[in-house]
């Protein structure tokens, strides 16, 4: 098992280089080869809200294909300001490529994705549009491939200390199975569980534990109290206190629905996470 291919759906906007970073930090770990794409939304989109027909087709797609091809000079710019060959010219260790003619919409993520060992987004914020947190679903719930959703403010380093939020859950489980080859190279990682936490009826974290140090993984256990806090706020405080520059959790054990009306471990981990996050679902 390894992360030998890894897919950027790529936007001309601030968090791109964060994404970008976190992408080439995974691929040097493992001689990954990267590919971007440009995310775009469809013109169908801004057709069938348009009534009056005021919005002039031509221009859009001008207008789109224009912004695709700002956002691979700047994926090609920032690939070879860091000294990443194209692939094809490189005989082995880190190379990218590009996707062009990319389908429309946030689909692309979900459908394209299945082919590639890891997709890295940025991760949404309250700026973010709707585009980039339909394109994280969609990762999410299509790809069948783990997301790794980068921090505003890229890591210096990725992986060595990881934390495993353990709540019994199958997406959990999931999230840990997509994660091997990242844990397999950690230098320590954590198995947190939190008494009282949002949470499903499954194995303990001690059985975990075992688990994974039965596949060489340096696993121990830390179990830390609520305290007034969320699920998620503890969470995201056991990875500050640990020092941890990756987080692994699985997504949406609650459903979407749910957690928008009520809120949840996941939400808020999407709002405020400062480290690297690998979620599945």
């Amino acid at each position: 098992m390894s992360v030998k291919t890894i897919l950027v759906p790529a936007e001309p906007r601030m968090g791109m280089s964060g994404a970008l970073q976190t992408a080439l930090l995974i691929a040097r770990r493992f001689d990954s080869y990267i590919e971007g794409f440009a995310l775009r939304s469809r013109i169908s989109e801004f057709v069938a809200v348009d009534m009056g027909g005021s919005f002039p087709i031509d221009a859009l797609n001008r207008e789109g294909t224009e912004e695709a091809k700002k956002t691979k000079a700047m994926f090609e710019s920032f690939m070879q300001e860091n000294g990443v060959p194209r692939s094809g010219q490189a005989t082995s260790g880190v190379s990218f490529g590009w996707l062009d003619d990319a389908p429309e919409g946030e689909g692309t993520v979900g459908s394209y994705g299945r082919v590639f060992d890891l997709i890295v987004l940025s991760r949404p914020d309250a700026n973010s549009m709707a585009m980039q947190s339909r394109a994280l679903e969609s990762g999410l719930f299509e790809s069948g491939r783990p997301i790794l959703l980068s921090p505003p403010t890229p890591p210096k380093s990725i992986a060595t200390n990881v934390l495993i939020a353990w709540n019994g859950s199958t997406e959990q489980t999931r999230a840990i199975a997509l994660a091997m080859p990242v844990l397999q190279q950690a230098e320590r990682v954590t198995v947190l569980t939190i008494p009282g936490g949002a949470g499903v009826p499954g194995p303990s974290g001690e059985q975990v534990n075992r688990s994974l140090q039965r596949n060489g993984i340096p696993a121990t256990v830390l179990t830390v109290e609520l305290e007034g806090r969320s699920t998620g706020e503890t969470i995201l405080a056991a990875c500050a206190s640990q020092g941890c520059d990756l987080l692994i959790k699985g997504a949406y054990t609650q459903s979407r629905l749910r957690q928008l009306i009520f809120g949840g471990a996941t939400r808020h981990i999407l709002a405020h996470a400062a480290l690297p996050v690998l979620m599945a679902h």
